[in-house]
């Protein structure tokens, strides 16, 4: 039985990409996005406002990033009978709206990704872009 395990992390650069190339998306789009990256357990690793981005997004991103490193997979596939009420259980840290992603690379989950702002397609778009520029599998 082994006690360690090894384990993989985004680097401060590869947060940056993943970030900038979110915003590139979203301007090209010309949807102003709010955009949450989290560690494997949730916690921010970055956070980012567009300018004319909608302030309460912000929660709604972050809602979106966390449930998709819990559940490793994307956001917006709950139930919404169940996501409502998973949403109250933990006081809004866990959202069914569509707009997170998991970061993976070789199926290990190194965090995630929650955008919120805009439709979700458009939100999704904007995280998949910033998947694509680290080169993390495409969700």
């Amino acid at each position: 039985m082994s006690i360690t395990k090894e384990t993989l992390a985004l680097t401060h650069a590869g947060v940056m990409i993943a970030l900038q190339a979110a915003i590139a998306h979203a301007e090209e789009i010309q949807v102003p996005q709010c955009i949450v990256l989290v560690d494997p357990s949730g916690e921010t690793l970055a956070t980012f406002r567009m300018d004319g981005a909608k302030y309460l997004s912000m929660h709604t991103a972050r809602s979106k990033a966390r449930t998709a490193a819990s559940i490793n997979a994307p956001t917006g596939a709950m139930n919404v009978e169940f996501g409502v009420a998973a949403g109250i259980a933990s006081q809004g840290g866990v959202t069914h709206l569509p707009g997170g992603l998991p970061i993976r690379f070789n199926g290990n989950l190194v965090g995630a990704i929650g955008v919120g702002s805009g439709t979700g397609d458009q939100d999704f778009a904007v995280a998949r872009a910033a998947l694509a520029a680290i080169g993390a599998e495409p969700v």
